[in-house]
Parts: C-alpha cells; sequence; structure tokens
C-alpha cells in the first residue's frame, strides 16, 4: 500500500485548455542495458490526484498505486520500447525520439498537443508540440506519462535479471551501479547490453 502521506499539496495542472493534450516522457536512458521506453498519456480535463507527480520522487509502492489510477482514469495512454541494439545504431538520443514516436502511434486517439519532457523532440508529423523542461514535476500529463514509462521500464528489467540475476538488473534496473559495472568486468556483457555505452565493452 501506498504511503498515505501526499507529496504535493496542490496537485499538478494540465499544460493548456485542449481536450486531448497528451503528456509524453521516456525511462532508461542512462542505463547500460534493456530498451529505452516511452509512454503517451492523455487524461480528462477534469482529473486531478496528488499523487501523480515525478516518478523520480515517488515510492516503488506509490508508483504501482499511480500507475493503477493513470491507467483507470485515462483518456487514452501507449507505451513503447527500443531496443539496445537500435540505441547503438541511432544513438541514445534519436531512440528516446523514435520511443516516443512509437507511443503516439498505438495511442487510439490523435492528440492535439504533444507535450514533451525535456528541451528535444523530434516533431511528430500534423500535431504541434511544446517541450518542457523538467516538465515531469510541472504537467499532470507527463508526470503521468513518467510513471508509466518507469514502472514497465522497471518490471521488465526485473524479469531480465531472471535470467541474468549477476547484474543486479532486479534492483538496479539497468543503471550503472557498482555491481552491474563489476558484473560486466566479470562476466562481459549480455544481448541486452548496450554496447557503444562507456563501461560495457572493456576499454
Amino acid at each position: 500500500m501506498a504511503n498515505k502521506r501526499t507529496l504535493h499539496s496542490t496537485p499538478l495542472p494540465h499544460f493548456s485548455s485542449l481536450t486531448l493534450e497528451c503528456g509524453i516522457d521516456e525511462a532508461g536512458r542512462g542505463c547500460l542495458a534493456g530498451p529505452v521506453v516511452a509512454a503517451a498519456v492523455i487524461l480528462p480535463k477534469d482529473f486531478s490526484h496528488p499523487l501523480i507527480y515525478d516518478s523520480k520522487a515517488l515510492t516503488l509502492s506509490q508508483r504501482e498505486e499511480a500507475e493503477s489510477i493513470i491507467k483507470d482514469a485515462a483518456t487514452a495512454y501507449a507505451i513503447a520500447e527500443v531496443s539496445a541494439q537500435i540505441i547503438d545504431e541511432i544513438n541514445i538520443l534519436q531512440a528516446s525520439f523514435t520511443a516516443m514516436h512509437g507511443a503516439i502511434d498505438k495511442l487510439t486517439l490523435k492528440p492535439e498537443l504533444l507535450v514533451i519532457d525535456g528541451n528535444r523532440f523530434r516533431p511528430y508529423p500534423f500535431i504541434e508540440h511544446q517541450c518542457v523542461i523538467k516538465g515531469d514535476s510541472k504537467v499532470i500529463a507527463m508526470a503521468a506519462a513518467s510513471i508509466l514509462a518507469k514502472t514497465h521500464r522497471d518490471r521488465l528489467m526485473k524479469t531480465l535479471a531472471e535470467q541474468y540475476p549477476q547484474y543486479g538488473w532486479h534492483t538496479n534496473v539497468g543503471y550503472p551501479s557498482i555491481k552491474h559495472r563489476k558484473a560486466l568486468q566479470e562476466h562481459g556483457h549480455t544481448p541486452h547490453h548496450r554496447l557503444t555505452f562507456n563501461g560495457v565493452l572493456p576499454s
């Protein structure tokens, strides 16, 4: 059960008055292994909830509770992944954009505006967008997207950890922890590692 304490007294606002405003965020850009994952979320204009906030500021149990709230309330949502192999081919920034576009492609509704967490985005055809730095702590749809992207990716990495337990993915979810780096030195890389990232291949 999530902590009953709300993290902020006033729920995050919507970015605009448009009915189909879509928040977009990604998870896993800084990892050494696993895909980058993006989520796109459209919330009803009358929706608010004090638990929906930047996923990094929430505990695991809070994120899981928030994930359920978002999926129940969303007008539409979608999640997309881009593999480590594609990340190595096109670089992590372009892979992040590709994952975001993939999530938009999968939406059952066409948004009127895309609101992107960060300062850069590859324009999506025929839909206007707005980038917002630290948007996952400022706009509710982006916060919701950050939660769905992170919970989806964390769950995926914990499943992969069952096959590759030595890398500690059940806790570090692919990020460059001490255990993860040490395991790379001792065991080498897996098919899920990003070979173009520093520390994955022997120097």
